[in-house]
């Protein structure tokens, strides 16, 4: 659909327009009395959102950041989906799966009482997935743009046998700095470290920062918050579905690598991601579907 087709069948007048941008990506553009955010439906990208009560974003879109047809940016809040992290056979497959890559299509939109924007994406099977992961499956995420954020990605196996997927919100909250930050929640949860190749760890206490941190830890429904005193706030952050939850800030020499983080924009921001992944994966029976749901909050520190 193109904007016009998308603001006609979709759009609300008082809070969610689709508008083009200059390679030709389509973007929601939501303004309602609780919150803002824009959501560019290549991927299902949400790309950043505010809640009114913060002066400052919540999920954060680097200054750098570019949107580019087939490019994922390092910002927001990517899909990862139908695995996570490189391909297990083919590494020339897109790290954390294809669905970031491809355009999605609008299935419903619709304001809430308290005034929240809802609206739901949905990728359908195509050649080009199949040619990638050659099952039928329908991906769904329900967007709710309020005070909180919710988001809800629904896999559902429309074949004949069971799936096996992996996947995360790869979600970038925007924090003032990253030496200041400490993510708590996980306290007792057993990791696999990135950086150390995947060494098997305990974490002690709560998570700090003093260079790149890449960790999957497994086997944890728990909340996490993001403590920022630099922004003096907390951010909840509580899931249901998953039992993985990777945290990674990439530290200052491979954030300058990345290109599209802005000036020191690794020192800005740090995920905290809801996962399945690793022994965590999901097997889905044939006729049934998954649910990996979070909901985001800001609350003054």
């Amino acid at each position: 659909m193109d904007t016009s087709t998308l603001n006609q069948q979709f759009g609300i007048a008082t809070s969610l327009r689709f508008v083009e941008d200059a390679h030709g990506l389509i973007v929601a553009e939501i303004e309602n009395p609780l919150a803002s955010a824009k959501i560019c439906l290549q991927g299902a990208h949400l790309l950043c959102w505010r809640p009114r009560s913060s002066s400052i974003p919540v999920v954060w879109l680097s200054d750098g950041a570019q949107l580019l047809p087939g490019k994922s940016p390092h910002s927001g809040a990517p899909v990862c989906w139908p695995w996570f992290g490189a391909h297990e056979s083919n590494p020339t497959f897109p790290a954390h799966g294809y669905a970031r890559n491809l355009p999605w299509e609008v299935i419903s939109s619709a304001s809430e009482a308290d005034g929240a924007t809802c609206i739901t994406l949905r990728l359908q099977d195509s050649d080009q997935a199949k040619a990638q992961w050659p099952h039928a499956a329908t991906l769904e995420l329900a967007l709710t743009i309020g005070d909180t954020l919710r988001l809800a990605l629904t896999t559902a196996n429309n074949g004949s046998d069971a799936i096996i997927i992996s996947e995360a919100f790869h979600t970038y909250f925007q924090v003032g700095d990253i030496t200041q930050v400490r993510v708590t929640g996980l306290e007792g949860t057993t990791y696999a470290d990135k950086v150390l190749d995947f060494a098997r760890s305990t974490q002690q206490d709560a998570i700090t920062f003093e260079g790149e941190v890449d960790r999957v830890y497994v086997d944890t429904a728990a909340e996490c918050v993001i403590e920022d005193p630099s922004l003096r706030r907390r951010i909840h952050i509580a899931k249901t579905g998953s039992l993985s939850t990777v945290v990674w800030t990439p530290g200052q020499e491979k954030g300058d690598k990345l290109g599209d983080l802005g000036n020191e924009g690794w020192r800005r921001m740090v995920c905290v991601e809801s996962a399945n992944t690793m022994e965590n994966k999901v097997s889905i029976p044939a006729g049934t579907s998954h649910t990996l749901a979070v909901e985001y909050r800001a609350v003054p520190l």
